[in-house]
């Protein structure tokens, strides 16, 4: 059996690498397809090192562009490979445009696909990874739910169950896989002179608050005002730092956060595990917060993963207004949420390659 995996951001690269070694002990044949969605090295390349995953067999280098132009450009090298490679089945992962891309490409050809992660929804069709997620399990064969409630949602938009695995979420496999790898190996801290414990991490990548200037500018506002509670460190994804050079934000943000590049994936879970506080607009952020067991901050209206909101890890501040995202980050400080095991027990992957091994497509 051969399996073609369409990857294109960082989230994705780090599930393929726990599923690309199921797939491989269960004796199936990869071939990994990088769409080039996040291309320079900082941002992909340094993921494929550190997770001592193989070269993409195919990098197909599309790179930013608009979601319209970028998700054609997708879609034409992945069809291609699709006809060249001839898989058995392409596999897709969460809500990007390479995810939309992928399905849409097996479909037009007659080739089973399956995605992970699906079931997931916010319920804000303004948002393009909604879209995404909707479109694409609309269209797949074989749905590889994540949590109960995931697979609760897929039922009722009419997905027959025997399209349905309730598998686990494949982000507890990576905490568990590269969790402990992460603390032997990095020395993020040590170089960023940081304390545990004593230090909050934000990120800020997603276009809803990058390209909103007054939203831009409440998160840096409120970010800087925790400043005087503790230090943040904010690794800065490329579309952040532009959107706030453009809007002339950037000097102040560097004068006052600890601004860093974006930061590989095992210095990341370093950064996440030992943090007092994490603020994010991630959906894989969030779940790995969880993981660690340090409390969350979204800045979003809402988030795919309501259970972490509804058990107290996670708590949304929507950056509609200055001091939301403040108030939000000093009541969130020193709380946990209740203990569970939402995720399932970290071995999502192995369950991912026996379903592609077992299933009859629709």
């Amino acid at each position: 059996m051969k399996v073609l995996t369409v990857v294109g951001a960082r989230p994705q690269f780090v599930k393929a690498a726990a599923v690309s070694q199921a797939l491989g002990s269960a004796g199936i044949q990869e071939c990994l397809v990088h769409t080039g969605q996040h291309y320079d090295h900082a941002m992909s390349q340094v993921f494929f090192d550190e997770l001592g995953m193989q070269p993409p067999a195919r990098n197909l280098g599309v790179g930013s562009a608009s979601h319209g132009a970028q998700t054609a450009a997708m879609l034409s090298g992945i069809e291609q490979a699709i006809l060249e490679e001839k898989p058995d089945w392409v596999l897709t992962y969460g809500d990007t445009n390479s995810t939309l891309a992928g399905a849409l490409a097996a479909v037009k050809l007659h080739v089973p696909t399956a995605h992970v992660e699906a079931g997931l929804r916010s319920y804000n069709r303004r948002m393009p990874e909604e879209i995404n997620r909707v479109a694409t399990d609309a269209i797949s064969d074989l749905l590889l739910a994540p949590t109960e409630s995931a697979e609760h949602t897929l039922l009722q938009e009419g997905i027959p169950q025997s399209c349905i695995r309730m598998v686990g979420d494949v982000m507890a496999d990576t905490a568990r896989i590269f969790g402990d790898k992460a603390q032997q190996r990095t020395l993020i801290l040590r170089d960023l002179d940081l304390t545990p414990g004593k230090y909050a991490l934000a990120t800020v990548h997603r276009a809803e608050n990058t390209d909103d200037p007054e939203r831009l500018r409440t998160i840096v506002s409120d970010l800087v005002g925790f400043t005087s509670d503790m230090p943040v460190v904010l690794p800065l994804h490329p579309r952040t730092r532009a959107a706030l050079a453009r809007e002339n934000m950037l000097e102040r943000a560097e004068r006052t956060l600890r601004i860093i590049q974006p930061a590989g994936y095992l210095d990341m879970l370093m950064l996440e595990r030992h943090a007092a506080l994490i603020i994010t607009d991630s959906g894989g952020v969030q779940k790995e917060a969880y993981f660690f067991r340090v409390p969350c901050v979204t800045m979003r209206t809402e988030t795919e993963w309501v259970e972490l909101v509804a058990t107290g890890w996670n708590r949304l501040a929507p950056p509609e207004r200055p001091g939301s995202v403040l108030e939000a980050a000093r009541h969130a400080l020193g709380t946990r949420g209740a203990e569970s095991q939402l995720y399932g027990d970290g071995h999502a992957s192995e369950r991912i390659a026996a379903a592609l091994s077992s299933a009859v497509p629709r």
